[in-house]
């Protein structure tokens, strides 16, 4: 079993070096948004730290969703879903190694970017540790949730705008104590609390969604 989920992980990073634009316009996106917030509010640093947060997770959280739709969709278009389905291995955890590609192409990325991230928002040492930790805890959240809602739309012909309406409701308490705690850490108070919900979401994430993209992938595929 653990083979068979490093074997998908591998696959999908594989595939997509292969098309590295996909790879990186989520991550383009994420960066034109939080260059011009800047640019078209003006420098002052304390408005800048003010609206950070906000910024900071609803660029994240839409440059998920430009990655999301090709979780399952080229798998589906050349038939290698099937075969996914019909391997020993549960299916589960196939698509958590789907899940862990995708978080390593989309999330990872802007964990590392969340220096540059600080400087252009004029966030202190301890904001830039709260956004750290938050994009660190909250981005695997938004790619699990977000294949659920793949699983159950990959069959669809346009299913991009089905796939928002399921999904953004879902991203809505992952947003809320994300910026919380990236509000908190700017007015020097204590953020553990939020961050220990993220925390029990993602443990709940990594244990309940394998069970529902695995179901939602055998309904859409029959």
């Amino acid at each position: 079993m653990l083979h068979a989920f490093r074997q998908v992980v591998r696959r999908e990073l594989r595939m997509a070096l292969r098309q590295c634009s996909e790879i990186l316009n989520p991550l383009w996106f994420f960066l034109i948004v939080i260059t011009l917030f800047p640019l078209g509010i003006g420098p002052e640093p304390a408005l800048l730290a003010r609206i950070a947060p906000g910024i900071i997770w609803v660029a994240a959280l839409l440059s998920a969703m430009l990655a999301l739709e090709r979780l399952f969709r080229d798998d589906f278009a050349d038939g290698a879903l099937e075969q996914l389905m019909l391997m020993p291995a549960p299916l589960g955890v196939l698509a958590l190694g789907k899940v862990l590609a995708h978080w390593l192409l989309t999330g990872l990325p802007l964990l590392l970017l969340s220096p540059l991230i600080a400087l252009l928002l004029s966030l202190d040492l301890r904001t830039w540790q709260a956004v750290a930790l938050t994009l660190l805890l909250g981005t695997p959240v938004l790619s699990l949730l977000g294949a659920v809602g793949v699983a159950l739309t990959v069959g669809l012909r346009r299913g991009g705008v089905l796939l928002s309406l399921l999904i953004l409701p879902l991203y809505v308490p992952v947003l809320i104590f994300a910026t919380s705690a990236i509000d908190a850490a700017g007015m020097g108070l204590p953020y553990s609390g939020q961050l220990a919900i993220l925390g029990a979401l993602l443990l709940g994430a990594l244990t309940l969604t394998p069970l529902a993209v695995a179901a939602a992938l055998r309904v859409s595929m029959n």
